[in-house]
């Protein structure tokens, strides 16, 4: 009875060996395997690695100019730059006083960013003219006239004139108050010599303000020439010329704005270039910090 019992543990372990035998292990193996997960990080990022030099095209940062200032540019700021530096040369051709002309009278001129100042003192009176070359050139319409034949042809550029506003300030010797005159260019008189020999400029209005204040008010009565009688405007307008304000001293205050004027505008363009071409744009910056804290 003993052998036999001992004999079963064998038979079992046999037939278990059998089925193992019998079955196909291919088969099987298979089912233990993970099933493939689809990847979620995108393609580019599957070649940067910690530390590598190599980056995906759509991480790669644009290259700097080849100006050497190292900033990033845009296409559009390149043609920006590019027009900015043909429009500084065209300037620079035509630019009629490469030095300031001198007021004839003994002015002194004294500048404050685009206010101008003439000065001139006169017998115990103290005499100043004030104007400022900003918004000082009226606008232009470019036309076509037609010839005889029916033909258009294109009207030669106008010159650009600077006509400003101007304020002529007298104070006597000692005095409390200063006379105000404050003028301009009529558009349709500028640069025109009739037989009458009429005033290329004009009165405005008229006012006294105290020259004790830093800045004239409001509430002082002033004069609107509009509807002065006219031997009252002829003397005041006398008053000017005794005191060196004539048809002369506009015709050169109008050379002397329009070379102010065209100085201060191939100057802007200048500083316009160097904004553009030294501007780093704001995303490119954001980007390479992002990139410099990747690579870490």
């Amino acid at each position: 009875m003993l052998p036999l019992l001992r004999s079963v543990p064998r038979a079992l372990g046999s037939a278990v060996a059998g089925l193992r035998a019998a079955a196909p292990s291919p088969q099987l193996r298979p089912l233990l395997q993970p099933a493939p997960r689809p990847c979620a990080r995108p393609f580019g990022f599957l070649s940067v690695r910690s530390g590598s030099a190599r980056l995906p095209s759509l991480l790669r940062p644009r290259k700097p100019c080849s100006c050497g200032c190292g900033a990033l540019h845009t296409e559009g700021d390149k043609a920006f730059v590019e027009f900015l530096s043909d429009e500084m040369k065209e300037e620079k051709k035509v630019q009629k006083h490469k030095s300031l002309p001198k007021m004839s009278g003994g002015w002194e001129l004294e500048m404050n960013g685009t206010e101008a100042k003439l000065v001139r003192n006169v017998a115990g009176e103290k005499i100043t003219v004030t104007f400022n070359i900003n918004n000082s050139i009226p606008p232009t319409y470019d036309g076509e006239e037609e010839t005889s034949q029916g033909k258009k042809t294109e009207e030669q550029e106008p010159e650009l004139t600077s006509t400003p506003n101007f304020v002529v300030e007298v104070i006597k010797s000692g005095g409390k108050k200063a006379l105000v005159l404050d003028c301009h260019y009529p558009g349709d008189e500028v640069g025109q010599e009739e037989e009458d020999q009429s005033d290329i400029f004009s009165i405005r209005e008229v006012s006294f303000q105290s020259t004790g204040e830093s800045e004239w008010k409001d509430t002082n009565y002033t004069l609107n020439t509009d509807s002065l009688d006219w031997t009252l405007y002829d003397h005041l307008m006398d008053f000017l010329a005794d005191r060196g304000v004539d048809n002369t001293f506009a015709d050169e205050l109008v050379e002397l704005s329009t070379a102010l004027e065209h100085q201060e505008y191939i100057t802007f363009l200048e500083d316009l270039r160097g904004f553009v071409k030294t501007q780093w744009n704001r995303q490119d910056a954001e980007y390479l910090m992002f990139m410099a804290g990747f690579g870490q």
